[in-house]
């Protein structure tokens, strides 16, 4: 939807580059164990050991912007205004030391002396200044010289829609909700679709001009139904005839917050998740409300591997906020990330007791307690979540495939195969679906003719997945066609060359067809990738070993399973 406008954004943004200058040999060990921190995202100890090395060289360019560029990643705007001001004061291009100063003379109010900073020299990029400006005249109480700023940027190539957007967003902040809404529908309506932000402050000055259906109808056509709560409660709100408030920009300086935000969202799929962090904390520290920015930076955090600090940003959205699930959702799905999964199920059990009727809570906590090998209180999650939705969704096959998993895990097959057969009544042909039920009926030996199909069919969709190819030729073994099944468990080993089960099953069907001395490296390749820690593995080392001692024939005897056979015939 905003594509087209994320590629004309970032050539204006760039026109106006972060600049590192080459920085000398000081022979510091704090600048060394910063250039690795900012390595690896880790900005408190690359703004800690950047700024140790600044005591020793006060005026070195590239130690100037690494602090600035490590605080502003942190959120601390304020505090690395003193070491822009520095970069400034020394004539150092810098877009990170602008975006700080620019924020702090906002935040003091200090709009008069933002007007005053030369664009060319002093400004972040096209984009973000003129927009910046536009709303300091709001700021001043210049309506006329705003609206002509929006419009002058809306003449620049690619920024017509950030440019008309903003411009609805200051009509309806100052009560001219039908000149707001001129400006969404304009252009056959794309301003109030280029973004979800977009369309929720349409629904809002839909909703302040006494048109709740009309809003209700653009919210339908906009979202899917039952998806977020957030947009569930705006629908209910508007059903019950409230007159929703408009609560996007409720000041000049929101305004500016939502210039950053905007941009930095914009820019999320196509800069640096760093570079578009600095964005988005940008718009949180001028506005600390500001939700959106706080879930964009916890995810960018996410993504950046640096958990604790998303974990704090997550934990920064208030209890009131009706994205205040998703914030959870997110904070558990990034404990869980890191290893925290006692923490991130507490998470999650809490908040389901407060949104007992919220689907994907379910859903996040059954999935959670399947890989905690919780099968039994992840069928319960499944079997609440399924209650919650419509069973006859497509999209619902997951959770049908899921809890049949579980079920599978708890030896419940008559549970588990209803299941897997439901998720394929939902999404037939459904190639992961296909293979577990294909290959659990393999092992169970029950239905070859129709596992077989399943999992060529499986192998038809998804030809490079080795899972599905082993699958294929282990019920070709099953089957007894153990020459067609070399190849499939030949490539199957191509495409996963260290997994102990896919190695095992090879070396059992070179056994088959009198390959004897490749099974045993294959036994022996099996057994030297099984992780001594995984217990619930399918790859059993003491069969392996046994194989390795007496023969797979000798195996299956001592088993009382049937013997090798090729099928229709010896």
């Amino acid at each position: 939807m905003i594509s087209l406008v994320r590629r004309a954004a970032m050539a204006a943004l760039f026109s106006s580059s972060m600049v590192l200058p080459a920085l000398a040999d000081s022979g510091s060990g704090a600048y060394l164990a910063g250039r690795q921190a900012i390595y690896q995202n880790d900005y408190a100890s690359a703004e800690r050991y950047y700024a140790q090395a600044l005591k020793a060289d006060p005026e070195n360019p590239a130690l100037l912007e690494s602090v600035v560029v490590a605080r502003l990643a942190l959120g601390e705007v304020k505090r690395a205004l003193p070491v822009a001001q520095m970069i400034e004061d020394i004539g150092l291009p810098s877009q990170a030391a602008r975006m700080v100063i620019t924020a702090n003379l906002v935040a003091d109010g200090k709009l008069d002396e933002f007007l005053a900073r030369d664009p060319e020299t002093q400004g972040v990029g096209p984009l973000v200044d003129g927009l910046m400006q536009g709303w300091a005249y709001i700021g001043q109480g210049a309506m006329t010289r705003a609206i002509e700023k929006f419009d002058e940027v809306a003449t620049q190539d690619g920024l017509r829609d950030f440019a008309l957007f903003h411009k609805a967003l200051a009509l309806a902040s100052v009560g001219d909700f039908e000149g707001a809404e001129d400006v969404f529908t304009a252009h056959n309506g794309v301003i109030a679709r280029m973004s979800r932000r977009a369309a929720l402050a349409r629904a809002e000055v839909l909703s302040q001009l006494d048109r709740n259906e009309e809003a209700l109808q653009f919210l339908g056509e906009v979202f899917a139904a039952g998806r977020d709560p957030s947009i569930e409660g705006y629908v209910a709100r508007l059903t019950a005839g409230d007159t929703l408030p408009f609560t996007h920009v409720q000041s000049a300086q929101d305004g500016m917050a939502e210039v950053f935000f905007s941009v930095g969202a914009a820019l999320s799929n196509e800069a640096a998740q760093n570079y578009v962090l600095l964005y988005v904390r940008t718009a949180a520290f001028l506005r600390p409300g500001h939700v959106d920015a706080l879930l964009l930076s916890a995810e960018l955090l996410d993504a950046l591997e640096q958990y604790d600090l998303a974990v704090e940003a997550y934990r920064q959205v208030p209890t009131s906020s009706s994205d205040y699930h998703a914030a959870e959702l997110g904070r558990a799905e990034v404990l869980s990330r890191s290893e925290k999964k006692d923490a991130a199920a507490e998470v999650l059990q809490t908040l389901a007791s407060q949104n007992p009727d919220l689907p994907s809570v379910h859903v996040a906590l059954a999935d959670l307690q399947r890989q905690q090998e919780d099968y039994a209180s992840a069928v319960a999650s499944y079997d609440r979540a399924i209650e919650l939705t419509d069973g006859g969704s497509g999209g619902n096959w997951f959770l049908h495939y899921a809890r049949g998993i579980s079920h599978e895990r708890l030896k419940q097959w008559d549970q588990a195969e209803a299941d897997f057969r439901r998720a394929l009544e939902l999404n037939p042909g459904q190639p992961q679906v296909l293979n577990y039920l294909g290959y659990s009926l393999v092992e169970r030996r029950e239905k070859l003719d129709e596992a077989l199909d399943m999992i060529e069919r499986a192998v038809a969709a998804r030809p490079d997945s080795g899972y599905i190819v082993d699958s294929l030729g282990w019920v070709l073994f099953r089957l007894g066609r153990y020459d067609e099944a070399v190849e499939h468990m030949e490539r199957a080993v191509e495409l996963m060359a260290v997994d102990p089960v896919v190695n095992d099953h090879l070396g059992d069907v070179y056994w088959a067809v009198g390959r004897a001395r490749e099974a045993e490296f294959q036994w022996k390749r099996a057994l030297s990738f099984i992780d001594p820690e995984d217990t619930d593995g399918e790859a059993d080392p003491d069969r392996i070993r046994r194989k390795l001692e007496i023969g797979l024939d000798g195996v299956l005897a001592e088993e009382g399973a049937e013997p090798l056979k090729v099928a229709n015939g010896n």
